[in-house]
């Protein structure tokens, strides 16, 4: 029996990269190959951010990071969806044919399946050319899966108008049992400036989104317990989630791929000093950026907590960094660029995590019983933030002033009201049992997986 060949593609992003390198790891753990294609601009990141490990050291060759152009140029803002969008279509399907032609021919490798980000969708049609198996990976919430899949149903019922705006009624239910959605706060009316822009993103998504039956799997970081009546909406949805990195504790550093920042690892020495359940973990993602205001407020308000605190501010060295106030003591913290946010959230220091409600970010802290500190910043963070603190009851948001500041005195009310809230950490416990439950061998989501690599196998 010839061995799998998987060609992955992330959309080019943090928050979708991770996710899909976890899962490129774990079907090398299965005895496939993965070829893992990133755009130049991230792979470069990536590599860099690697440092001194070999990936070759880990992975016997199994798992091979290449890239292909996004047709924006090097120094030319990523953050701008709706260009990095549109410039992708329009460049990176022949980029990408020609990527698995090279494969082919030097490699000598026959492709298998092409595993695609659900908005990297259009790759389907690439691959259908050369006759391989396509499948969707969804790395966010399943309820946002179906929200994408229903974009035509959603304009047919009148909810939004073709550009993916509100057209009616401020909340909607994709299904009777699933939770309420807010029409202000949909997943592409908060990543754009303005509405030609908004227009572009939705009309990408909506191109995405019709490539659906290309695929004849559909995959999502995510499980039964967590969104019961969604995966029931979508029958076809397969939920492998949580997928965490794996951690290897007989080794001295576990290889980290994926990143676009080197870890600090000096913070796991600094929370083994800390007492049990004392530290307030603040980390944002890779996207979220604060004026300095905003940022102001952050930092008095991590000093009024009164209580250790470790805090990612990734971006300390970009030319549009904020600066630390002058009345920022900070003496109880610790204040690095990039942390390993699983091994953080996972150290018995910590007490709660402030957080931009990311889905990754959400299922590592699921994952790990930690209770949560809602500050959404877009995309589907809005819907996250309400479904951790509504549905799942696990966390509070952050309330803001009449100029959209989250204040420093309502950063110590939220940490005090959720640290002094005995329900909520043992909902949080309580649901990490359910869900890590999912990836022991005898798990729904190990199976499922199982189920997927052995079709690959077949």
């Amino acid at each position: 029996m010839s061995i799998p060949c998987v060609l992955v593609l992330p959309f080019p992003a943090q928050g979708h990269i991770i996710p899909l390198m976890n899962f490129s790891k774990k079907l090398v753990e299965h005895g496939c190959k993965v070829i893992f294609v990133n755009t130049d601009f991230n792979h470069k990141l990536v590599m860099n951010s690697m440092g001194e490990q070999q990936l070759d050291d880990s992975f016997n060759g199994a798992l091979k990071l290449v890239s292909i152009s996004d047709g924006l140029r090097h120094d030319e803002d990523r953050t701008n969806f709706a260009k990095l969008c549109v410039t992708m279509l329009s460049t990176m399907p022949n980029m990408l044919e020609k990527l698995i032609k090279e494969i082919c021919l030097n490699d000598n490798c026959r492709i298998s399946c092409m595993v695609a980000d659900v908005i990297m969708g259009w790759a389907l049609d690439v691959g259908s050319k050369f006759g391989i198996n396509g499948t969707l990976f969804w790395s966010s919430s399943a309820a946002m899966f179906a929200l994408l899949y229903n974009i035509p149903k959603l304009m047919d019922d009148g909810i939004i108008d073709s550009n993916g705006l509100s057209a009616t009624k401020k909340t909607f239910q994709l299904s009777p049992n699933m939770p309420m959605m807010d029409t202000e706060a949909l997943v592409w009316s908060n990543v754009a400036e303005d509405s030609i822009n908004l227009n572009k993103i939705f009309n990408y998504l909506k191109h995405c989104s019709q490539t659906t039956n290309l695929a004849k799997w559909w995959l999502c970081n995510t499980t039964y317990e967590l969104e019961p009546q969604s995966l029931s909406f979508l029958p076809k949805l397969l939920p492998i989630g949580p997928l965490l990195n794996i951690y290897d504790e007989n080794k001295s550093a576990t290889i980290s791929i994926g990143q676009f920042w080197e870890e600090d690892l000096s913070c796991m020495s600094w929370l083994d000093q800390q007492q049990h359940n004392s530290v307030v973990y603040v980390a944002f993602g890779s996207f979220t950026l604060f004026d300095q205001n905003q940022f102001k407020e952050l930092a008095l308000g991590l000093d009024l907590i009164n209580r250790p605190f470790l805090w990612v501010v990734h971006d300390q060295d970009s030319k549009n960094s904020t600066t630390f106030p002058n009345e920022f003591k900070g003496y109880k913290g610790k204040i690095v660029k990039w942390a390993p946010q699983q091994k953080v959230l996972s150290h018995p220091s910590i007490a709660c995590f402030i957080s931009h409600c990311g889905w990754n970010s959400t299922l590592e802290g699921l994952s790990n019983g930690v209770p949560f500190l809602c500050w959404p910043y877009h995309a589907d963070q809005f819907y996250d933030k309400t479904y951790i603190c509504d549905e799942l009851k696990v966390g509070l948001a952050f309330n803001k002033d009449e100029k959209g500041l989250v204040l420093s005195g309502e950063i110590k009310k939220k940490v005090d009201q959720l640290l002094s809230d005995e329900n909520i950490r043992l909902r949080s416990m309580e649901l990490k049992g359910k869900v890590t439950m999912n990836i022991a061998q005898e798990g729904q989501s190990s199976k499922n997986f199982n189920k997927f690599v052995e079709w690959l196998k077949e």
